[in-house]
């Protein structure tokens, strides 16, 4: 493999097609980009597609169109403006380092992966996205679709996770440091849309003679992937109470998972599940509950089946959120809340 050929090849095919991003500057410009936009883009694309990302990327635009607006915005809004976006920890720490870009830096991105790295929630890859990406400064960007490439063009034998080290060094060997962002954004572009996780699309790449994965005429195959863990299967009931405020919520602990955010009120989640104790303790109000049948949901890290009840009236220790605003909610409570109308679609 020639370095400098590879990287010529993968430059031009990107600055000839490069996906039209709402975040980027045009391939080959040097003009100045907002790192706030470049931040908040990757903050959103953790764990979640482009796809999914953008209308909410525009919608904390227009609200907060500056990262002082921002950290100026209390924690109930921004939870409240991230419902649906998942991974919750991930607004906690944006409003985090929003207020440390505010209040150490003067409402001024530091423009260093080495300072970026002393923000809060701002990891290796995120500091290296942004000063690449906002400050085209030479950095080894290296997410999920770049170890995919690495592994692919080197035909990497060592299974993920552990091959993540071998993978960033490869990568570093690669980068450009004389094109950072658009070098970053180029193997992005790569991975995502020719490079696939499934049924990549050799034909469109612009540089298979190098690929060893390809030459091994199964490149699907990797990266190569440990056996996965089964998933733990948590319980737990869940209590839909509509009045004539709407729909009784609570507010979550802090810390935790969906930590913060409004939630409806529910039972501990386990692997053995709630008993009846726990269910009357956690029930809002003594009603005479209805039970809606169960939904399913998914974390990163154990699947969720909740029991769905429902009632009408007044409810104890709960906030009411107003009909219609069921979107502001986390969605495995979305879920329940459609459930428990009898809308379809909501397992």
């Amino acid at each position: 493999m020639d370095p400098e050929r590879l990287r010529r090849r993968i430059l031009d095919w990107y600055r000839a097609g490069a996906r039209d991003l709402p975040w980027r500057r045009p391939p080959g410009s040097r003009a100045p980009v907002d790192p706030y936009r470049v931040w908040l883009s990757e903050v959103m694309l953790q764990q979640t597609t482009v796809v999914h990302a953008t209308p909410y990327f525009h919608a904390f635009l227009a609200r907060w169109p500056t990262v002082t607006a921002l950290a100026d915005a209390g924690d109930a809004e921004v939870m409240a403006a991230w419902a649906g976006l998942g991974y919750y920890a991930r607004a906690r720490n944006l409003l985090a380092c929003a207020r440390a870009v505010r209040d150490r830096h003067g409402g001024v991105f530091p423009d260093t992966e080495a300072a970026l790295l002393g923000l809060p929630g701002v990891g290796p890859y995120t500091a290296a996205a942004v000063a690449a990406i906002a400050f085209d400064r030479p950095a080894n960007v290296v997410d999920g679709n770049v170890e995919r490439v690495m592994s692919r063009l080197f035909a990497v034998e060592t299974p993920l996770p552990a091959a993540r080290p071998e993978l960033r060094a490869l990568a570093a060997g690669l980068a450009d440091p004389e094109a950072p962002a658009d070098w970053a954004q180029a193997l992005m572009d790569l991975g995502a849309t020719v490079c696939r996780p499934r049924s990549p699309a050799c034909s469109q790449c612009p540089a298979p003679g190098d690929c060893a994965a390809f030459a091994s005429g199964d490149p699907g195959t990797w990266p190569r992937k440990s056996p996965r863990a089964a998933r733990p299967a948590r319980r737990g009931v869940v209590f839909v109470l509509r009045g004539a405020r709407g729909i009784a919520v609570v507010r979550r602990p802090p810390r935790g998972l969906l930590g913060g955010m409004l939630g409806l009120p529910t039972t501990d989640w386990s692997e053995a599940g709630p008993g009846p104790e726990a269910i009357a303790g956690a029930a809002p109000a003594r009603r005479n509950w209805r039970d809606a049948v169960a939904v399913e949901h998914v974390f990163t890290h154990f699947s969720l089946t909740l029991k769905v009840l429902a009632a009408e009236g007044e409810g104890e220790g709960v906030e009411w959120l107003a009909d219609g605003a069921e979107g502001d909610l986390p969605s495995v409570f979305l879920k329940a809340v459609r459930r428990a109308q009898g809308m379809s679609g909501a397992g």
